[in-house]
């Protein structure tokens, strides 16, 4: 069994990038658990004088998260050309410690056609910082109109569903070599 962190790099309500990974939980293939990380909001601000042994309660129970996991699915709005700042500060709280390590990642972009780019580029780029296994087959575009978001925040769509299932699939066909 392969276990995937889903990782929001959104806090809006009605976010579609939540909304995907939310779809994700459902829609995941045989022989993969999945996990929806929901803490972005609650991490603090970055500061390296708190990146120590006795790390911030949310910085901890994030690290714990990723450590526990055997890959990660990143899916992330574009804020101002890139990623938005939370979503860094998310990413910042992994550099000082091993749990992103070689660990294989990928990442959803759900933003229409020319859109999104920034974000992707960037989030490629710190993950590369990170020393991450990026796994290039499972970064894909499943663009996902904002009213394609039902009422239980998930998206109904077959071909977006079936689009989360087959990025878990090779997800997990990396992790299991």
């Amino acid at each position: 069994m392969v276990e995937i962190l889903l990782v929001t790099g959104s806090t809006r309500s009605g976010s579609t990038n939540t909304a995907a990974l939310r779809t994700a939980l459902e829609a995941a293939p045989d022989g993969v658990t999945v996990a929806l990380y929901e803490g972005l909001a609650e991490l603090p601000a970055f500061n390296p004088d708190q990146d120590t042994d006795s790390l911030p309660a949310p910085a901890a129970v994030l690290r714990g998260r990723i450590a526990s996991a055997d890959a990660l699915l990143f899916c992330t709005p574009e804020y101002a050309g890139t990623l938005p700042g939370s979503f860094k500060n998310l990413l910042d709280w992994t550099v000082g410690g091993p749990e992103m390590h070689e660990k294989p990642v990928a990442w959803v972009n759900v933003a229409p056609e020319g859109r999104g780019n920034g974000a992707s580029e960037t989030l490629r780029t710190v993950l590369g910082y990170l020393s991450t296994d990026i796994v290039d087959a499972a970064c894909v575009r499943l663009t996902v109109p904002r009213g394609a978001v039902g009422p239980d925040e998930t998206i109904e769509d077959p071909q977006v569903r079936e689009g989360l299932r087959d990025v878990l699939r090779t997800i997990a066909k990396h992790v299991a070599g």
